[in-house]
């Protein structure tokens, strides 16, 4: 099996980044080709563009109200740190490609240019919630985990038949996301949306990074939204073996890449998923633990997707020291399995941005390590 090696790019940051750079709005249709011919004289083989699905206002707003985002952006833009707040890109609206990206049109414009320098494109698919701006909301309400009482971590959704309370997403060990609206994976008929969703995606890209992908397995799902009625017995069948077989049956090579966590790795590749999160290596080796790191690797059963940070985890350079970093970043390359970079990982950033941040944290690269990366990958193109 060929290793892919994937460079995860925020869209938005990246897109204003570039734009500063050429004294024009640029959209994913007028990227200069200088960033396709350096991604491939780096034996890059997938780049993941990070949110560019359609947010709202409503998500927008929420990210503006959080006196601790405000305060960073105080901190990283100054005065004009308001407007660099968004909605976060897992805050999803619609599946469509935001306007200020460029559209629809520009992304396939994007992927062509993509595959003319033989590279893949993978985009997100968020399974388990949708953002505040969703139609479903108010036009579909029943596909939603619901009360018919207010509880902890609900909001009101006027109905036909009257006010109804929707929780918002969750992972059961940290507080909800207040910007979005939970999907109620007890329900065939919020299956079946959401598969019309990822075979839509499927036709824009190679693959797709599933977010958060444990957190709507049966048994799962079931434990965190035990409080909840359901409206009907819940499916036998779990929920990725029907979505992964439906798409791989229009697009046999797409890949399916899970964010996954709490020992399930192993069972999600058995449901179809290609590349599996490997939370573990990332830990042992930020820990500086050696021979953890040496067992782990020994015995996971499972295709990894190694790495040393995304936009969930602290930036490399602000764990390791220069000599570490560049040990670590040989070490990461020669693993099996799917390796991941990312967006500014390159270029030594320390600062690691909330998504919800427009822009890139204002940080000049560090020269040592900007020159050590592009060395060392052009040595193993």
């Amino acid at each position: 099996m060929d290793h892919p090696l994937v460079l995860e790019i925020n869209t938005r940051c990246w897109l204003h980044e570039l734009s500063d750079f050429a004294g024009r709005a640029l959209t994913l249709a007028t990227v200069p080709g200088a960033e396709f011919v350096s991604w491939k004289k780096r034996g890059l083989t997938h780049i993941w563009l990070m949110g560019v699905w359609t947010t709202g206002l409503k998500t927008r707003d929420a990210a503006r109200a959080r006196p601790e985002l405000r305060a960073l952006c105080a901190e990283a833009f100054g005065t004009r740190g308001g407007e660099c707040l968004d909605s976060s890109p897992y805050a999803i609206a619609d599946y469509t490609v935001a306007d200020s990206l460029g559209g629809s049109a520009a992304l396939r414009q994007f992927r062509k240019k993509l595959r003319q320098y033989g590279m893949g494109l993978i985009l997100d698919f968020v399974p388990n919630h949708v953002g505040l701006d969703h139609p479903w909301i108010e036009a579909r309400t029943g596909l939603f985990v619901r009360s018919p009482v207010e509880k902890p971590e609900t909001f009101p959704v006027a109905t036909p038949d009257g006010t109804v309370w929707v929780a918002h997403g969750k992972d059961p060990y940290f507080p909800a996301w207040t910007d979005t609206a939970q999907l109620d994976y007890r329900n065939q008929a919020t299956r079946s949306a959401m598969v019309e969703v990822l075979e839509s995606v499927a036709k824009e890209c190679d693959g797709a990074r599933c977010d958060m992908a444990m957190l709507v397995l049966n048994d799962v799902f079931d434990q965190t939204w035990r409080g909840f009625p359901r409206a009907e017995p819940a499916p036998a069948e779990e929920f990725w073996a029907d979505a992964i077989a439906a798409v791989k049956r229009l697009h046999p090579h797409f890949l399916f890449i899970a964010e996954a966590y709490w020992n399930l790795e192993t069972r999600l590749q058995t449901l179809g998923f290609d590349y599996i999160y490997d939370k573990t290596f990332y830990d042992h080796l930020t820990r500086r633990d050696p021979a953890s790191l040496q067992a782990h690797l020994q015995s996971a059963a499972f295709n990894p997707v190694r790495f040393l940070e995304n936009h969930d985890e602290p930036r490399i350079a602000s764990i390791l020291s220069g000599p570490e970093h560049k040990a670590a970043a040989v070490f990461l390359l020669d693993q099996p399995g799917m390796r991941l970079l990312h967006d500014g990982q390159l270029t030594g950033r320390k600062w690691r941005a909330p998504v919800q941040f427009a822009r890139y944290w204002p940080e000049p690269p560090d020269p040592d390590i900007t020159d050590y990366y592009e060395t060392l990958l052009l040595s193993r193109a």
